[in-house]
């Protein structure tokens, strides 16, 4: 599948890959700072933004579309930079197709599987009343029975089309909701990524663990770690100049 993607910049290509729900918008702040030095692509995963909808998610298929993209755009090989769902995608890439990848980036999300924690998400999304009228307050408020934080209704609320009549969302729910098992696991891929790789996880977020690195140095040998002080999941959107700090360097 050719993905949708925003584009800024000139020189040595950067992928960046957003995570479950979210969308290329999303890089906003560090494809701007990227775009100084670099092609930086930021595209929109299959059920995301404005790319097209498939009942396939598995990382294998994902990272297929990211290849096929970055062929058509000849943008391959590149930096590739994922966060969360995005990660593992960047990671299915790097081990199924390395000669895309120049270099690895690996936001916040281990190559393991997770509980079923964010399938309320996909719920409570569905169960919102798409009508004419519709406005985000009224969807956050539908949601925030089974989503306290009023951060990740802000963030999910960010997929409504408000210039639908009524309003839809610009994700393939339907389809999101089917995969979530496959979403939530990490396949088990031949061979290993020997590239230049870099994992970077917030202070406060619980997604990669110590008993992660094992299985990051059997799949990226060449793994380095490094940890984004004070911020939790979102670690490129809640201290861009910390999380820039580390990447800028590694990309140069």
């Amino acid at each position: 599948m050719r993905l949708n993607l925003v584009e800024a910049g000139d020189g040595p290509p950067v992928i960046l890959l957003h995570g479950l729900f979210g969308a290329a918008q999303n890089w906003g702040a560090v494809q701007r700072h990227l775009s100084a030095r670099h092609r930086v692509l930021a595209l929109d995963l299959r059920n995301h933004g404005a790319s097209r909808r498939a009942a396939a998610m598995d990382y294998p298929a994902m990272a297929q579309d990211v290849a096929e993209t970055m062929q058509a755009m000849g943008a391959a090989p590149a930096a590739v930079i994922g966060h969360s769902m995005g990660g593992k995608v960047a990671m299915a890439l790097a081990l199924t197709a390395p000669q895309h990848v120049s270099r690895l980036v690996v936001v916040d999300i281990a190559p393991v599987t997770y509980p079923p924690a964010l399938r309320a998400y996909v719920e409570a999304m569905q169960a919102v009343p798409l009508q004419s009228g519709l406005t985000r307050r009224d969807a956050d408020a539908a949601l925030a029975a089974a989503i306290p934080e009023a951060s990740i209704r802000a963030f999910l609320v960010q997929n409504l089309r408000m210039q639908d009549d009524p309003p839809s969302w610009r994700l393939g729910l339907a389809e999101i909701g089917a995969a979530m098992p496959v979403i939530e696991s990490f396949p088990e891929l031949p061979g290993r990524y020997e590239g230049q790789t870099l994992v970077i996880n917030g202070e406060r977020s619980g997604y990669i663990r110590p008993e992660s690195h094992p299985r990051f140095q059997a799949l990226f040998p060449a793994a380095r770690f490094a940890t984004v002080p004070g911020v939790g999941h979102w670690v490129h959107a809640e201290n861009p100049s910390g999380f820039l700090g580390l990447v800028d360097p590694f990309l140069d």
